[in-house]
């Protein structure tokens, strides 16, 4: 199959490793110019896994979206939530009928995406689909080399338009047999786990983040008080997505640290026993604040409200975030009121995302 990857991340290196390891045709696209020119001289990527270091040639490396989008079948976009509507813009011009674009994982991206391909005037029949987490727990080393420490073993997927939905899971299972159909864009967007995994890490290790030179947020970061937080989020969320009348499985987060049944399975230790998220996090600029919490919390919050659930414990982390960057954090760019659903109710977006239509 051919796939394109956008992006230069650790996930995007991750999956143009795997995907070419296992025989599908990989065009990478990345903005910057300069490192891509260098890397395409010699298109190989070496990948660290637990069956060993490979070299892996990719088969083109490309700043031309364009190129690297034709005739792709599937589309990834592993890419932070800040990135996607500048992506969209700059692919819609040659988005075709049946490609597929997935976002591991979303943040309601997948609608944002979408509206920014038919804002462009692109009205081809294209699938967006969005999972909660990236497909694996990568780390990149250096511009060729990346760490696969774990591969996700269970991906929740909403697609928008829900009525190409069978294509795109017939599209997406050839590349991840491990998606797992879900009712839409919405319960999709409601699997992100970044915005319950990260705020409590970053805002209640604000201390030993400032003061050390690095510091484990997975390992000495994550005590029982903040584990308790987490878990107080987590079931704002789940009881935000019951409200909105989805089904479970919602993947509860404490899975991920007491048993197998999570998107990583047993991954939480072997996240914590590779090292590579020992590392300087600077509270204003790292992505667990400007993604995770400006864009992945601020939308729970926003959808919460939208509802009229209770979300106290999502509330004041919202809060206590926007007072370290000195703005009001609910006032993002991935809200519901700011893309435009404040007024329609469950039903009306529901309707929207199924046919794609007015979004």
């Amino acid at each position: 199959m051919k796939i394109a990857i956008l992006g230069g991340g650790h996930g995007c290196y991750a999956a143009a490793a795997d995907f070419s390891r296992r025989g599908h045709e990989v065009s990478m696209w990345r903005r910057n110019a300069i490192v891509l020119d260098d890397l395409a001289k010699d298109a190989c990527i070496t990948m660290k896994d637990e069956a060993g270091e490979h070299q892996i040639a990719i088969h083109l490396m490309t700043s031309d979206i364009g190129q690297a989008v034709k005739g792709a079948e599937l589309i990834i976009v592993p890419t932070p939530a800040f990135a996607q509507k500048d992506i969209a813009e700059k692919m819609a011009p040659y988005l075709v009928d049946g490609q597929v674009v997935y976002l591991p994982p979303g943040t309601f991206g997948s609608v944002a995406m979408l509206k920014a391909v038919r804002a462009a005037g692109n009205n081809a029949e294209v699938s967006f689909a969005e999972t909660g987490t990236l497909p694996y727990l990568a780390r990149k080393h250096g511009e060729q080399q990346v760490t696969i420490s774990v591969y996700a073993t269970r991906l929740p997927t909403g697609v928008v338009p829900t009525r190409l939905a069978p294509h795109a899971f017939a599209v997406l299972r050839r590349a991840y047999p491990s998606v797992e159909p879900i009712e839409d864009a919405l319960s999709g967007a409601l699997m992100n786990a970044g915005p319950i995994i990260h705020p409590p890490l970053i805002l209640m290790n604000a201390g030993p983040l400032e003061h050390f030179p690095a510091w484990d947020i997975h390992n000495e970061g994550t005590q029982p008080s903040i584990r308790a937080v987490t878990n107080a989020l987590d079931n704002e969320r789940i009881a935000v997505r019951e409200a909105l009348g989805y089904a479970p499985s919602h993947f509860p987060l404490r899975d991920h640290y007491e048993n197998d049944q999570w998107m990583y399975g047993d991954g939480h230790k072997k996240l914590v026993d590779s090292g590579d998220w020992r590392e300087k996090i600077d509270l204003h600029s790292h992505r667990y604040m400007t993604e995770d919490v400006q864009y992945g919390l601020a939308f729970l919050v926003s959808v919460a409200n939208w509802i009229g659930a209770p979300a106290p414990v999502a509330n004041g982390l919202l809060a206590i975030a926007s007072a370290i960057c000195g703005r009001d954090l609910l006032m993002g760019p991935r809200t519901i009121g700011a893309m435009g659903y404040q007024n329609i109710g469950i039903a009306g977006l529901k309707a929207r995302l199924a046919s794609g239509e007015d979004l």
